[in-house]
């Protein structure tokens, strides 16, 4: 794979560089000291030259895990908010000139963590950087620095956490590569950034705020729209709270292992994987598995909870689970149900969309209780902690239990959440008119059977894309304006940001390449080239259906058709009547 990279990336790069410097020539502090802008020219940005560091590297593994080792000059400068007297520590990988594609790269982080790490465009010939936000983010995590105190947001935290540190960092990184390298100030920079989960998040942030300074960005499963989607973290457990019972994890792991086995043929194809969650959720009934045994050995396992910290927090511990043996019950399947169905308030108006049928339920999660030998609450710290420190302002890890929580406190939690980062975390802003008018190119991709992050709130910003940018146009005119720079794909049976273990579905490989060729040289995709990774297709190559078309197999066989399924369509979209604010 990395074979095809290289050669393709430089069938691609087409951009002059300067090539009668050596590296050691350019990495040096007087040379990075010159490329700094001067202060003024990017407004509110004032760089501080006695702070630049620059060391030559040579033969570095980068840190994309790529198999090629690179030469780099190793940067770090601070730069101060004019008038503020803080400090923002920037770190940059300039390749060697003769490897310079004029490309700078931005790669996305995880959890409440900005990216660390300047080095994943080397294998693209391309600049690449990274911030600590001035909360010191190559050490910290957000969530550490969001409260001062109880009762005190760190705002400053949460507006560079939310967008402003990468846009400031790219501004800054694209000027000094312009100097670094000699190149006139009227050279085109091509600017990408690639992430996913809240890296994907990230990425919609600099597409929205800062458009007009990338020209194409990746952005897979992203965590927006933060008051719905790190609620929905406490749902199931609601659920369970409401309902009065706790079933037994492997109870549920049965009714989505029979929920796959039952929805894998609707797609026409029988090979381990759900690649149309939307028919198994108009054709099959959870409660034919009512009955059906279960077995699962007894285990001690950790959980992290999706990296939404760096240190392990309450309610996402090490956990002992005996051998569990019955049968599922009726109570199971409403759970489940329930969870699928998505959050309500108490007048049966939808809140928020939930995760497709046939994705794990891993929110729904259950912990033993060793003294009573049996299974109760057990609320995830992904959004109990958010509850509790952005929502409630206090300076806890995790709720301590779920008395008196409704799903109308679960719509309050959200309905406050919004109101208070509506202009930062939610990062759901669907007026992307300078991105799009200045040439951006945008490839958006979420896995069907995410656990995490809902599939259908992508769907719903896309959606909320093209209604705001071409409500004016008819249905066949606006998508074929979005594709020409917004195109969205779904990954059948993919989990949160990477392949399923209960289903060996595809998983795009080659995202940067297809982004490069398609900003660079203008060949537009119309479908999104991933592979098998695992089960009895291995190796297969899957052209995937670009959004709003659906994949159907014909008889077994290693051809899929794109179609437009109505009914489909129409289970994929929703509306918020439990809001007064529109729901982007």
């Amino acid at each position: 794979m990395h074979t095809y990279k290289i050669a393709t990336v430089a069938a691609l790069g087409a951009a002059a560089v300067t090539t009668a410097s050596s590296l050691a020539d350019l990495c040096t502090v007087s040379n990075v000291q010159s490329a700094l802008p001067s202060n003024g020219t990017l407004l509110g940005i004032n760089l501080l030259p006695s702070t630049v560091t620059a060391s030559a590297l040579y033969n570095q593994s980068s840190g994309t895990g790529s198999s090629g080792t690179y030469n780099y000059c190793n940067v770090t400068v601070s730069y101060t908010h004019t008038g503020k007297g803080d400090a923002v520590v920037l770190k940059y990988a300039f390749p060697s000139p003769s490897d310079f594609e004029n490309r700078f790269y931005v790669a996305g982080g995880g959890g409440f963590s900005l990216s660390t790490d300047a080095t994943g465009g080397l294998e693209y010939g391309a600049a690449g950087g990274a911030t600590d936000a001035g909360y010191d983010a190559f050490e910290t995590s957000y969530d550490d620095v969001v409260l001062y105190g109880n009762g005190s947001l760190n705002w400053d935290a949460t507006y560079m956490f939310s967008y402003q540190a990468l846009g400031e960092m790219t501004k800054v990184g694209k000027e000094i590569s312009k100097g670094f390298y000699g190149l006139s100030s009227d050279e085109k920079i091509y600017t990408y950034f690639e992430g996913c989960s809240d890296g994907g998040r990230e990425g919609m942030s600099q597409v929205q705020r800062w458009g007009e300074e990338y020209d194409g960005v990746i952005a897979g499963a992203p965590a927006f729209r933060f008051a719905q989607q790190q609620v929905t973290h406490v749902f199931p457990a609601t659920v369970e709270k409401t309902q009065g019972y706790y079933p037994p994890p492997c109870e549920l792991q049965k009714i989505v292992n029979a929920t796959i086995a039952a929805c894998d043929p609707l797609d026409g194809r029988t090979d381990g994987v759900v690649s149309r969650s939307d028919l198994c959720k108009l054709n099959f009934n959870l409660s034919s598995i009512i009955g059906e045994h279960y077995y699962c050995a007894a285990e001690t396992s950790s959980s992290l909870g999706f990296g939404f910290s760096k240190r392990q927090a309450a309610g996402s511990t090490t956990s002992y689970q005996p051998a569990q043996n019955g049968t599922v019950t009726a109570q199971g399947v409403a759970i489940a149900q329930a969870v699928y169905d998505g959050l309500h308030n108490s007048a049966g108006e939808r809140a928020y969309l939930s995760w497709q049928i046939a994705a794990s339920l891993d929110d729904a999660d259950t912990e033993y209780n060793n003294d009573t030998e049996s299974w109760g609450l057990e609320i995830p710290s992904t959004g109990g902690e958010y509850v509790t420190k952005f929502v409630e302002l206090l300076d806890l890890d995790n709720l301590s239990n779920l008395d008196n929580v409704t799903y109308d406190t679960l719509v309050d939690w959200m309905n406050t959440a919004i109101v208070r980062y509506l202009d930062s975390l939610q990062t759901t802003l669907p007026d992307l008119t300078p991105f799009q008018s200045t040439g951006g190119k945008l490839l958006h991709y979420h896995g069907e059977s995410d656990p995490s992050i809902p599939t259908a709130s992508s769907v719903h910003y896309w959606q909320s894309v093209r209604s705001i940018m071409y409500n004016d146009l008819t249905d066949e005119e606006s998508l074929a304006a979005l594709e020409d720079w917004y195109q969205f794909y779904l990954i059948p049976g993919a989990a949160h940001c990477g392949t399923n273990t209960l289903q060996p579905g595809p998983y795009p490989e080659n995202n940067m390449n297809i982004m490069i060729d398609w900003v660079e040289n203008g060949v537009k995709p119309t479908r999104l080239n991933t592979t098998v990774s695992s089960g009895q297709y291995e190796g297969e190559t899957q052209m995937l259906c670009q959004w709003p078309t659906r994949p159907l197999w014909h008889g077994n066989s290693s051809n899929f058709e794109c179609v437009n399924d109505q009914k489909s369509y129409d289970s994929w979209m929703y509306t918020f009547p439990a809001f007064k604010l529109p729901v982007y």
